[in-house]
């Protein structure tokens, strides 16, 4: 098992930087994909971005390719979601989740473990 702290949310204007970090405990992390996902007010939690356990496969929903980086540090045992040119569109509640088999999954059924959330807002 695997417990998942996000951090670094917060409220910026549009066109904004954020980097959220997401710590997990545990010895085993290099053996779980990691995703981020997001939720805004009255939608489904959608993916914004998954990397495999070496970190040298990574995913990005259209809506946020070119602009959002997912990486990890398997020493560090953080994941790491950099996001530029932040829109209004991107504000919602971010989690961090972790998954147990191989694969990067689909959705967030194909998750395991989950943090918290943390929420960004960017303002127009």
């Amino acid at each position: 098992q695997v417990q998942l702290v996000e951090s670094g949310g917060g409220s910026v204007p549009a066109g904004g930087s954020l980097r959220l970090s997401c710590a997990a405990s545990g010895r085993t992390f290099s053996s779980y994909t990691m995703g981020w996902f997001r939720q805004a007010p009255g939608k489904e939690r959608d993916v914004v971005a998954k990397i495999t356990r070496s970190g040298a496969g990574t995913y990005y929903a259209d809506s946020v390719k070119g602009r959002f980086t997912i990486s990890r540090d398997n020493a560090k045992n953080t994941v790491y979601l950099q996001m530029n040119s932040l829109k209004p569109e991107d504000t919602a509640v971010y989690y961090c989740a972790a998954r147990v088999d191989y694969g990067m999954g689909v959705g967030q059924y194909d998750y395991n473990y989950w943090g918290q959330g943390t929420q960004v807002t960017v303002s127009s």
